[in-house]
């Protein structure tokens, strides 16, 4: 095992709402509840944007996946079109 605990959304949402809701320093509810403060600024900026933003993000990131496949397939075929011009260009001499 890696030794890492791993928290639910629920966990962190909670965490984050105690920061930026209750007005807790994040130094005081790392502390309290045994995480880091990393983990604590990190999860604040996770969860403290309105759920649309983080959808909209969350599908560009799907769509930018998507379109590098595609790129990488369209290169790959004109790479192999260009190679088969090549080789037709010299047979046809």
């Amino acid at each position: 095992m890696s030794g890492r605990i791993r928290f639910n959304d629920a966990f962190k949402r909670d965490a984050v709402s105690q920061v930026v809701e209750r007005g807790y320093s994040v130094r005081e509810v790392a502390e309290r509840l045994g995480i880091s403060t990393k983990s604590l600024y990190t999860w604040k900026a996770q969860f403290s944007k309105p759920d649309n933003i983080r959808d909209d993000e969350t599908a560009l990131a799907s769509e930018l996946r998507r379109i590098k496949c595609e790129l990488a397939r369209v290169t790959e075929e004109r790479d192999i079109l260009k190679k088969a011009t090549a080789y037709f260009a010299r047979e046809s001499r």
